[in-house]
C-alpha cells in the first residue's frame, strides 16, 4: 500500500513538472550597450560588423540594410511551441555604406510598434519587410521571409 502511494506521488510530481512552461530563445539582437556604441552618420558596414556581428539577414539588394531578429518561444508539455515575442533591429545605410538609421521594432496588441530609434531620416525604407518579419508571430518563422 505504501509503495503504491509513493509511486502515485512520483507520477503526479512528474506530470506537474512536464506541464510547466519551457522557454527558448532563437535569433540574436545585440544588447543595448553595443547599440549605444554605434554612431549614426559615422559608423559603416564594416564597423557595424565588428561591433555587433553579422546580421540575421540583410536587405534583398546587395549592400542592403541589416536586420537582427530575435524570437522567444513557450512550450507547455507535449503541445506545439508558441512564439510569444519577436523583436527586429533594423540598421539602414546610405549609398556610401554609412549608418543612417538604427531602429528596434516589436509587436504590441497585434500592431508593429517602434521600440527605439536613432535616425537621420524618417524611417527604414523596408517598412513592409519589417511588418512581415514581426507580424507573423504564431505563424511562419522569420526565416521563411528571408530569401
Amino acid at each position: 500500500m505504501k509503495s503504491k502511494t509513493i509511486g502515485f506521488s512520483l507520477v503526479f510530481v512528474a506530470t506537474l513538472a512536464a506541464c510547466s512552461p519551457q522557454y527558448r530563445n532563437q535569433g540574436y539582437v545585440p544588447p543595448q550597450e553595443d547599440l549605444d556604441a554605434l554612431i549614426v552618420g559615422v559608423d559603416t558596414r564594416d564597423s557595424v560588423n565588428q561591433t555587433l556581428g553579422m546580421p540575421t539577414t540583410s536587405g534583398a539588394i546587395k549592400d542592403g540594410n541589416y536586420y537582427y531578429v530575435r524570437s522567444r518561444f513557450k512550450q507547455v508539455g507535449i503541445f506545439k511551441p508558441e512564439e510569444v515575442t519577436r523583436e527586429v533591429l533594423a540598421i539602414s545605410f546610405n549609398a556610401a555604406g554609412v549608418v543612417e538609421n538604427v531602429e528596434r521594432f516589436g509587436l504590441e496588441n497585434g500592431e508593429v510598434v517602434v521600440l527605439d530609434y536613432r535616425v537621420t531620416r524618417t524611417s527604414v525604407a523596408d517598412a513592409g519587410f519589417i511588418r512581415r518579419l514581426i507580424s507573423s508571430i504564431g505563424g511562419p518563422s522569420a526565416s521563411q521571409f528571408i530569401r
